[in-house]
């Protein structure tokens, strides 16, 4: 879908800018030319391709013409030319004998015109052997000389680019009755149902992909009840291009840079390379990933400095802030404060414990259907990797705790009042018990309370480990942050991802380490838990954690599996796999459908791959040089004197082809081979596609 830059011509005084590509988003550009051509943007071809595949103008492969096009071009040149020369030949002779054929055949069969010929008859023979020789012989000696091939390399280029200079006013004449025609109008399916009026009204302002998308998912919204048309025709009339706009009004990205096709929900991260490795229907396409792919989660593994935030988590995050706008998804992107993930205007929701300018807190039991799920849930967050042996100890004695709590006061616990509570403080626990009393609940309640009595004191009392625990959190940088009682910032709750949000978690990792661990274990948890449990599924959700080696367990890393079915996904990132406790790693290669190596991983990490993309069959061609001893005296004779003058004895050479089993990308390569700015990718769709590991150049 490029566009050649402008046309010079003789007879015009001005110069038309440069046509924008289809895939620009709206706005203007410096020369107030429009920069977004929504017409042909709408209208450009979508071919059906493969998972990956960015679809937006791709040109399937043709395989035959592949295989050509490896051909170097001067051998291609001179095969075609000695076919062209011997055709030459052929065709002079092979005229001159058929004609004699033919002429010799109907004189000796003594019928038709062939038995006495005339100048016209003669010429009619001399046609017909013309034109059953040239066809045998462009046949023949084109099949041979691949002129096919050297047509569509050199002479096609030259003749289109010779029509589009002459034919310039033609083409754009008819691209206009293209559009007056209605092949390139976006809003014909409005005009079609009704919807005239509002077709009319959006024709007349500048509508971005953004609006366009969006509107179109309200009109098939509306089209389900023709009771809706009417009220969809209103608001378009109303607002134009605002209409159905998203919650905070907004209709665009700030600094927004990378590829979109909306209509597809595709982000463009780069170009799959023209290599053996890659298969052919994505050699030198671009490289995308949408919803479909990212609902069976992505894991990408790379040392820092290799990419990973700027050229996918970035691209990913900026994908599904678009999406949400166009109100097909809802995004949570956790990362450290200083990460770049994109600037706070991209988000709704922007939470930053340790910032007191931060608008927002977290709910640390966002998640929870009832009281009981929500302290295992936290409980799991709080414990370090080290003590998740302790992790049923610890659930228990938080709910012990919390669901009395909620039962008493109708809320959940704050980390102060919950601190106290494990730390069995009289004063709280006193009226923890005065406030069961009058709400008539102390007896459902007693024993666990006397249950975590008992355990007070004790060396092994799990208590006392997560209130040491939440005191990472009970600190003066994070007063009103974790507020459960309205006296602190507004909290967000995951439970509402059934809404086109964008989340932005902004972790301390600088000034309170341990804390942000706790923080993106349990961000990641709640996550899970509320993707899983949404009734309403319309909407795409998605999660990108920047560096996720603190952010998953065992539960977490469960959830991920279900996400398949869920129309949700999760994107992480790591340094390393070894950041990872070692009875994760294997199950969360195999909870994830899609799996990202990056340049420098480690050899061990690279193993992991490795195995799980598995072994290709490959062709291995073998050379055998063995001294040669046949023939007579003579030829003996003649292999003694070239020995002598020489030096080297007379080999014959035998070549051996056969299937082996290779790695696709062995730990070496991944670890070793790997281009900087490159990646390799294996995916998987929601659907069950699956995509070979592709070697991927992310530079843009």
């Amino acid at each position: 879908m490029a566009h050649d830059g402008a046309h010079h011509h003789t007879d015009r005084t001005t110069t038309r800018p440069p046509a924008p590509m289809p895939h620009q988003r709206p706005g203007t550009r410096t020369d107030g030319a429009p920069a977004f051509d929504l017409p042909t943007w709408a209208a450009a071809p979508r071919p059906e391709a493969e998972p990956g595949v960015y679809r937006l103008g791709y040109r399937p492969i043709d395989p035959e013409r592949a295989e050509a096009a490896q051909v170097a071009a001067w051998p291609l040149l001179l095969r075609a030319g000695l076919n062209a020369v011997v055709g030459w030949f052929a065709y002079l002779y092979g005229t001159q004998l058929l004609m004699y054929v033919l002429v010799w055949f109907g004189g000796q069969a003594g019928i038709g015109p062939l038995a006495s010929p005339s100048e016209s008859e003669a010429m009619f023979t001399l046609l017909v052997a013309n034109a059953l020789v040239i066809g045998v012989v462009v046949k023949l000696f084109g099949r041979m000389g691949r002129w096919p091939e050297v047509w569509r390399r050199y002479v096609s280029p030259l003749l289109s680019r010779a029509v589009t200079q002459e034919q310039p006013a033609q083409a754009e004449e008819g691209v206009a009755v293209a559009q007056v025609a209605g092949r390139l109008d976006p809003w014909g399916g409005l005009r079609q149902g009704g919807a005239a009026e509002a077709a009319g009204r959006l024709e007349r302002e500048a509508v971005g992909d953004v609006d366009y998308v969006r509107i179109q998912r309200a009109w098939e919204s509306a089209q389900a009840d023709p009771a809706f048309v009417p009220a969809f025709v209103e608001q378009v009339v109303a607002r134009g291009g605002a209409a159905f706009a998203h919650p905070s009004e907004s209709r665009e990205l700030a600094d927004r840079g990378e590829r979109h096709d909306l209509l597809l929900g595709q982000v463009c991260l780069g170009t799959a390379q023209d290599v053996p490795k890659n298969p052919l229907s994505h050699r030198a396409a671009g490289f995308a990933l949408d919803p479909a792919l990212l609902g069976t989660s992505l894991l990408a593994v790379g040392p820092a400095g290799t990419g990973k935030t700027a050229r996918l988590a970035r691209p990913v995050a900026e994908a599904l802030c678009l999406q949400a706008l166009a109100g097909t998804a809802c995004v949570v992107v956790v990362g450290a404060a200083d990460a770049d993930l994109g600037p706070d205007a991209w988000y709704d929701v922007v939470i930053a414990p340790g910032d007191p300018a931060s608008a927002y807190g977290l709910d640390l039991y966002g998640a929870a259907q009832d009281p009981d799920e929500a302290a295992a849930r936290l409980a799991e967050a709080l414990l370090p990797d080290e003590l998740t042996a302790r992790a049923e100890n610890a659930r228990t004695a938080l709910q012990q705790v919390v669901g009395p709590f909620h039962a008493a006061y109708a809320r959940y616990p704050g980390v102060r009042e919950l601190r106290a509570l494990l730390a069995g403080e009289p004063d709280v626990l006193a009226a923890l018990v005065k406030a069961l009393g009058v709400a008539g609940r102390l007896a459902v309640f007693e024993r666990d309370l006397e249950h975590r009595e008992r355990q007070r004191g004790r060396a092994d009392d799990p208590g006392a480990l997560l209130a040491d625990r939440l005191a990472l959190l009970d600190r003066p940088a994070f007063e009103g942050a974790f507020a459960t009682d309205g006296t602190g910032r507004p909290p967000f709750a995951m439970r509402v991802l059934d809404h086109p949000l964008r989340v932005r978690v902004k972790l301390p990792e600088r000034s309170h380490p341990e804390a942000a661990r706790m923080l993106s274990r349990l961000v990641v948890g709640q996550f899970v838990q509320a993707a899983g449990a949404r009734t309403d599924r319309s909407l795409f959700a998605g999660l990108v954690v920047d560096d996720a080696s603190a952010a998953l367990d065992a539960t977490a890393v469960r959830g991920v599996q279900r996400m398949r079915g869920a129309n949700a996904g999760v994107v992480l990132l790591l340094r390393t796999l070894v950041d990872l406790p070692e009875a994760l790693r294997a199950p969360l290669f195999g909870a994830v459908g899609c799996r990202m190596a990056f340049p420098g991983i480690a050899p061990w990490d690279g193993r992991l791959f490795s195995e799980a993309w598995g072994t290709h069959l490959v062709q291995e061609t073998a050379v055998t040089h063995t001294p040669d001893t046949s023939g007579g005296v003579v030829r003996r004779a003649g292999r003694l004197g070239r020995r002598a003058l020489s030096g080297t004895a007379a080999q014959t050479e035998s070549v051996t082809t056969r299937d082996v089993e290779r790695l696709r990308w062995s730990p070496s390569d991944l670890a070793h081979a790997l281009p900087a700015g490159h990646a390799v990718v294996s995916l998987t769709a929601v659907s069950g596609e699956q995509v070979p590991p592709l070697l991927v150049d992310l530079r843009g």
